[in-house]
């Protein structure tokens, strides 16, 4: 009993060790995603092997498994702990406040009128979406009113791609884009005489699927961006793994924190949200200054809607609060 109890935290350890090795090959990176579960189960066996009195390797267990879920806490900024993350700016005087809503709208969601409303309710400046599908997009043109400054990328293939929806007019002179399969739309946004480029991102499943060559393949235009963007997406990897890491640095973009997990599988009840992953992800760099970011209630799909706000510094210039924000109540989460 003794060895057996020794050998599950040994063979838990090594997955969790091999994700720290995620630069090395995207195959180490895939167990990265599952750091904070991995090391769940490690403390979890550390209660074992206290109760079988195996005192010294039960306090080894718990401290690797501390440590592991450590390296995440940078990375995300949970609510309710009483401090605002270090990385989060604060609106100063004369600084308009806007709204991006990040959502994977799922593309077979059966009940779209969810989102329809959610979107309603928030009205936020700009939206970035993924898997819009066929479906989708006629019912995004019951947004149209509202949204009238749009760009939708199709994805070759499986029928469905990201994209962008404004309140705010796109900047004149520079033509919203789609990269060549679909996963990320780019459009500059005039904010009040500001721009700023913003861009919507859906990369595949890591590896054995086709996230590296997603990454390598959209790397070039990210290198592209304006020097004031802000990036938002559906990236299927963690803001510890290194596939995070290389969209961040093809772009020259700072991650911001996550707001903890934004996706669970259907299969599971909603109560089990903790256990998901948190894997929708936003960057922004130049004068983008992000003031919070927090998970909305369930609309249907499987990942929660992730709402951004954000000012643009003022960059030694006074420009007013922007008569076009809209100020509404905030949604209490589910």
């Amino acid at each position: 009993m003794s060895l057996s109890a020794l050998a599950a935290p040994v063979a838990l350890s090594l997955p969790l060790i091999a994700g720290f090795f995620g630069n090395v090959h995207p195959a180490f990176d895939s167990f990265a995603h599952f750091r904070i579960h991995l090391a769940v189960l490690i403390a979890a066996c550390a209660v074992l092997l206290l109760a079988l009195s195996l005192v010294k390797e039960a306090v080894a267990a718990l401290a690797f498994a501390l440590a592991a879920i450590a390296t995440t806490s940078a990375s995300i900024s949970l609510p309710g702990l009483g401090q605002v993350h270090a990385a989060f700016g604060q609106k100063q005087e004369g600084q308009a406040v806007y709204r991006l809503l990040q959502m994977n709208v799922r593309f077979d969601n059966a009940d779209p009128a969810r989102i329809l409303s959610l979107i309603g309710r928030v009205q936020p400046d700009v939206i970035t979406l993924n898997e819009v599908s066929s479906m989708w997009a006629e019912k995004l043109e019951l947004l149209s009113a509202a949204y009238p400054h749009r760009i939708l990328c199709p994805f070759p293939g499986r029928l469905w791609g990201a994209a962008i929806l404004s309140k705010r007019p796109f900047s004149a002179g520079k033509e919203p884009s789609c990269d060549g399969r679909g996963s990320l739309a780019v459009a500059s946004i005039d904010f009040g005489g500001r721009e700023v480029e913003v861009a919507a991102m859906h990369l595949g499943w890591p590896w054995p699927f086709e996230q590296p060559g997603n990454i390598a393949a959209v790397s070039p235009r990210l290198a592209k961006l304006s020097e004031t963007a802000l990036l938002a997406g559906d990236m299927n990897a963690t803001p510890w793994s290194a596939a995070v890491k290389k969209v961040a640095q093809a772009g020259g973009l700072t991650l911001v924190p996550s707001p903890g997990a934004t996706w669970l599988s259907r299969r599971l009840p909603d109560g089990f949200r903790s256990f998901g992953l948190p894997i929708d992800q936003v960057f922004a760099k130049g004068d983008v200054q992000v003031n919070s970011v927090r998970t909305l209630e369930d609309s249907g799909s499987d990942h929660r809607p992730v709402l951004v706000e954000f000012s643009i510094r003022l960059s030694g210039r006074e420009i007013p609060p922007d008569p076009v924000t809209v100020s509404v109540d905030q949604p209490t989460r589910s």
